[in-house]
């Protein structure tokens, strides 16, 4: 037996090939299980399962379209009521694989309350653990997911599913599906896999004893997360669109850009964002393509919105469309054909945004990282409105200037406010660590 893993670094999303005698298991595959499928060729075996935990609401879940085109026979659990062809697996249900493995699923609400770990067992005796968005690395599965108002009771049912681990083995491989990087969990270690006795003498939420105690420690610790998360789970459910294969972008010239705009698309422009501040179509978002591309597409568009792309020729066009694809963004239009170049070429204006060293900042700093990112440490006086807020906010009237870790975030937001109208936005060039040796002054800690 072997278990392959593969990690989506911006969505924080594991998954794994498990690999038994002559045949093998996917566990949560992304919606383009592309590097699996490759990998069990190399290893000429016939993929028999693919399993599902849970709900997902971070990713459009690969489970469905993998088993229609492969013949694989999808498990999920009996409580997700999906409408897509599955064999449905309630509490302590067991899976016959291959060489005496058995998979057996333990309901283990919470995170959702549908939520499945999966034991595989050989001959018996545990090996090892899938255990999606229960038990993580360092921390566990958030259960706001659904709504503030089922977050306590899933804590509650988290609290109690997590207990059901108790008799498991300290030797016992852990593979979670959510991890470092994703907005599943509360904050964790930045290892994907671990052992039950790992998580027995470091986790702090797996060790506390008191119900009570673990509810309102659990329930202190949640950031926001993306709002598309309150739409892949019914997408999921429901069933999403199969491709056979990746799509293309196709070409768009100036002229059919400039109709899609005015028909309500939005111009993403993926360029690195230097080469975004130096000239951009007026009104376009700044989103680098990067692996944390998608989180902010999910979270910064609106569901269904068209799209339509600005990229540098050098630039993957495939993992843009994966990406997106990955978070239920579905209407793409296309890309500029030649690039910003062509739109320089006919004449039509571009704007610009600056960028900007501590010396030239403004009195006005807006960091748009996540709340605990800015209480770890920030410019003092500057103000924390994280970037999923940004297109919600009123247009500032003095000149500002946007921050976050590196710049990216902070020119995404930037973009954002430029087109909802604030007459002089710029960004600065780094981070909270480059102020401080820029300025020789220090960081404020906490809110």
């Amino acid at each position: 037996m072997r278990v392959h893993e593969f990690v989506d670094e911006g969505l924080g999303h594991s998954s794994y090939v498990v690999e038994v005698g002559r045949r093998a298991l996917f566990i949560d595959p992304p919606r383009f299980p592309t590097p699996h499928e490759q990998l069990v060729h190399r290893l000429s075996v016939a993929v028999a399962w693919t399993a599902d935990t849970h709900s997902h609401a971070d990713y459009v879940t690969g489970s469905p379209s993998f088993a229609a085109r492969s013949g694989a026979t999808f498990l999920a659990p009996s409580a997700s009521e999906l409408q897509v062809p599955h064999q449905p697996l309630t509490d302590d249900d067991v899976v016959d694989l291959d060489d005496g493995y058995t998979l057996r699923a333990m309901a283990t609400p919470g995170h959702t309350p549908d939520h499945m770990a999966y034991l595989l067992c050989c001959d018996g005796a545990p090996v090892a653990l899938f255990s999606g968005g229960s038990l993580m690395v360092g921390t566990v599965g958030r259960t706001d997911l659904l709504g503030s108002q089922l977050a306590e009771p899933l804590a509650h049912q988290m609290f109690q599913s997590l207990r059901r681990l108790d008799v498991l083995p300290d030797d016992l491989a852990v593979y979670p599906t959510h991890g470092a990087g994703s907005f599943c969990g509360a904050p964790g270690s930045s290892a994907r896999t671990t052992t039950i006795g790992t998580e027995r003498a470091g986790n702090p939420l797996f060790v506390i004893d008191s119900e009570d105690e673990f509810v309102n420690t659990l329930l202190d610790g949640f950031g926001t997360f993306p709002s598309y998360f309150g739409r892949l789970p019914e997408l999921n459910r429901l069933g999403p669109t199969h491709y056979d294969q990746l799509p293309s972008l196709r070409g768009l010239s100036t002229n059919e850009v400039v109709a899609h705009v005015a028909e309500g698309a939005l111009i993403v422009d993926a360029r690195p964002m230097k080469q975004f501040a130096t000239g951009h179509i007026a009104g376009s978002m700044s989103n680098t393509l990067r692996p944390v591309f998608a989180s902010w597409i999910g979270w910064l568009t609106e569901p269904g919105q068209p799209l339509v792309f600005v990229l540098d020729p050098d630039q993957d066009r495939g993992d843009l469309v994966r990406q997106c694809l990955d978070v239920g963004a579905e209407n793409l239009l296309g890309e500029l054909d030649g690039g910003i170049d062509a739109w320089r070429d006919t004449g039509r204006p571009l704007t610009q945004i600056r960028v900007v060293d501590a010396a030239s900042m403004t009195p006005t700093i807006i960091d748009v990282r996540q709340g605990n990112e800015y209480q770890s440490g920030h410019v003092p006086d500057s103000v924390n409105v994280e970037l999923g807020s940004i297109p919600d906010v009123t247009p500032f009237t003095d000149p500002l200037t946007v921050m976050c870790g590196h710049g990216e975030r902070a020119m995404t937001a930037a973009s954002i406010l430029a087109a909802n109208g604030t007459p002089e936005v710029s960004v600065f060039d780094g981070g909270p660590d480059t102020w401080a040796v820029a300025t020789g002054l220090e960081l404020h800690v906490g809110k």
